[in-house]
């Protein structure tokens, strides 16, 4: 085990070197979506234009030798766009015949762009697709090549012409992150190496086996019942239903979903491994916390007149559980 441990190690670090050849700054955005998509989540990526959304999944595509696909989001896209539908044609003796012709959405790697501009129905295509990897069209379903993993986009600027997510697929999303703008120095090498190429420079040094394989090792990464316990209530503790959860029934409108728990735990068990550790300690479950969390809770009136995001209620809740 000591072995495939220092291997998971290597092969995370070769791919973050190669990532950063595209990629400046954004340390914990790069090491979220890693963990997501070893794991087999979906990430909600939220950051204003030209911060390197789109650069990241293609990078990352290359540097996982997996296919990429690219799907705008707009007012009048269709389901059928984005999933594929049956069409007629002819055989070769000139009988009419159905053929399911595939959408963007069976690749590996789905870069969701602006996924808040489509319809509800159209964004309702994406929900089989995000939980159970396959696509139901006229009763008949069709797999998804393992591993995928949907990176979505949304402005937090400009709401004009969007339509909010269903608390239903924000809930399949394992992590929501935010890309912030980049410091003075680093949009300094940013400028400077789209100056030499806007192309992507990353070589592929792993493949969807090597993805597949890591998914395995981190099933076999033990919790202890100490770190377990705390990870439930720490869930537990955004629903201010619950009789003494004081923080939640104050600030929040409701909590966070079973599938939060799930997330935190299988992404502290690829974090461990990402650091070269065996077991899952408290600090992997509060830095995933963040991530995990923000967009499966609701923050009330209170919350906001007193100026607090997402992330300060979050940070309160752990601050709570550890006195």
């Amino acid at each position: 085990m000591e072995k495939e441990i220092e291997s998971f190690k290597n092969l995370v670090s070769k791919i973050n070197l190669e990532l950063r050849k595209d990629i400046v700054g954004q340390d914990e955005v790069i090491e979220a979506v890693l963990i997501a998509i070893i794991s087999g989540g979906n990430v909600l990526l939220e950051g204003i234009p030209g911060v390197g959304k789109t650069r990241l999944v293609r990078s990352l595509g290359k540097t996982l030798n997996l296919p990429f696909s690219r799907i705008q989001f707009t007012p009048d896209l269709m389901p059928s766009d984005v999933t594929g539908t049956n069409i007629i044609e002819k055989d070769s003796e000139g009988r009419m015949k159905t053929k399911f012709q595939k959408g963007p959405i069976f690749s590996n790697l789905i870069l969701a762009d602006e996924i808040n501009r489509a319809t509800p129905k159209t964004q309702s295509a994406m929900l089989e697709a995000m939980q159970e990897h396959k696509v139901t069209i006229a009763s008949k379903s069709y797999e998804m090549q393992e591993p995928f993993f949907v990176l979505a986009t949304e402005n937090p600027i400009e709401q004009d012409g969007t339509y909010p997510l269903p608390e239903a697929q924000m809930d399949r999303f394992m992590f929501k992150l935010i890309m912030t703008f980049p410091s003075v120095d680093e949009l300094k090498d940013i400028v400077k190496m789209t100056q030499v190429t806007m192309s992507e420079m990353a070589n592929a040094v792993a493949n969807g086996e090597d993805i597949l394989a890591m998914r395995e090792i981190t099933k076999e990464i033990p919790i202890i019942d100490e770190i377990l316990d705390y990870t439930m209530r720490l869930v537990s503790a955004t629903h201010g239903e619950i009789q003494g959860n004081d923080i939640a029934k104050k600030y929040l409108r409701f909590g966070a979903s079973p599938r939060a728990a799930q997330a935190l735990i299988t992404g502290a068990k690829v974090r461990a491994l990402m650091q070269g550790r065996y077991n899952v300690s408290y600090e992997d479950i509060d830095c995933l916390a963040y991530p995990t969390l923000r967009h499966r809770i609701k923050i009330n009136y209170e919350a906001i007149s007193e100026g607090l995001s997402n992330d300060d209620v979050i940070r309160m809740i752990i601050k709570g559980l550890k006195k």
